[in-house]
């Protein structure tokens, strides 16, 4: 019966199930491409330049540098070959340059999933200087099944010249993404509703990522204050930093039909500081998504009611 197999039995047949060559003795080896196989692509965008690299038996070695970020870089697979825990990053000469030393770069955190090893954008930058001076980065943890140590290289050829084209992309990628203005907010002093030069830097920022982005279908602009004050007045002036905000956007070419201006007066605060309420919320809606689920008490979301 199956079930009555060594659990390292079985975990053997799981990874020759999934077609998985591990080399060395026992199950434990060395992930890498040659000379024949090694290929880097660059997937690139206003959104994201992205240096992808197969590495043989193991799954993708990528390099990622999105909007309005730093670089960073991980590892994927689709097979569970390392155990969680502390790995170890080195840098290594290739075969054919003797008696150059490797160089620790430090230790990785392994993790659960398909993305195990995911490095900052020092270490990613360390590893990106390293391939191009000829070297190879090299991942080591031991393996899940029997604690042998498997090592995961990234190879250095044929990077160089897709790294050149990588810098061409970055230094046309938009100021910021999506996670970092999809919901931004403008706070006020207390009884203003002028814009400071901050302030406009941001909406320029989502100025001009709505001119990059076309699934964005919908801008909602939404008013508060604080309780300060009746509410007749408040909700006014709620309603003239609402608008300052959507006229700004409007001045710099977003369509007047994509926003939706809402005043709320003090109906919605987001804590106890008079401050943090005197604010204009402004959210950007997708393609897909509804609106009418979410309340205006956070980022911009539409109100319930």
């Amino acid at each position: 019966m199956v079930s009555d197999l060594p659990k390292k039995t079985l975990n053997m047949l799981a990874i020759l199930a999934l077609g998985v060559f591990l080399p060395g003795s026992g199950l434990a080896g060395s992930y890498g491409a040659g000379i024949s196989n090694s290929q880097w692509y660059l997937s690139e965008s206003v959104f994201e330049c992205s240096l992808v690299h197969e590495v043989p038996g193991y799954g993708r070695a990528v390099f990622s540098h999105r909007a309005g970020e730093s670089l960073s870089f991980f590892l994927e697979s689709e097979s569970r070959l390392m155990r969680p825990g502390r790995g170890s990053l080195v840098v290594e000469a290739p075969a054919w340059r003797p008696g150059t030393a490797p160089k620790s770069v430090g230790v990785v955190h392994v993790s659960e999933g398909h993305r195990p090893v995911s490095l900052e954008s020092r270490q990613a930058v360390i590893l990106a200087q390293s391939l191009l001076d000829g070297m190879r980065p090299t991942v080591t943890r031991a393996s899940w099944y029997d604690g042998s140590p498997v090592r995961v290289q990234v190879s250095n050829i044929n990077f160089n010249g897709q790294y050149q084209r990588y810098r061409s992309c970055a230094a046309n990628l938009l100021p910021v993404n999506i996670d970092q203005i999809g919901r931004s907010k403008i706070v006020f002093a207390s009884g203003s509703k002028t814009l400071s030069e901050a302030d406009m830097g941001l909406l320029d920022d989502i100025v001009a990522y709505l001119a990059a982005d076309i699934t964005v279908e919908r801008v909602f602009v939404d008013g508060h204050s604080d309780r300060i004050g009746n509410r007749i007045d408040n909700r006014a002036l709620s309603e003239e930093r609402a608008n300052v905000v959507a006229e700004y956007l409007k001045g710099r070419g977003v369509d007047p039909d994509m926003i939706t201006v809402r005043a709320h007066g003090d109906q919605y605060p987001v804590s106890g500081r008079a401050a943090d309420n005197r604010r204009t919320t402004i959210r950007l809606q997708r393609e897909g998504e509804r609106p009418g689920l979410q309340q205006a008490n956070g980022y911009g979301g539409a109100s319930a009611g």
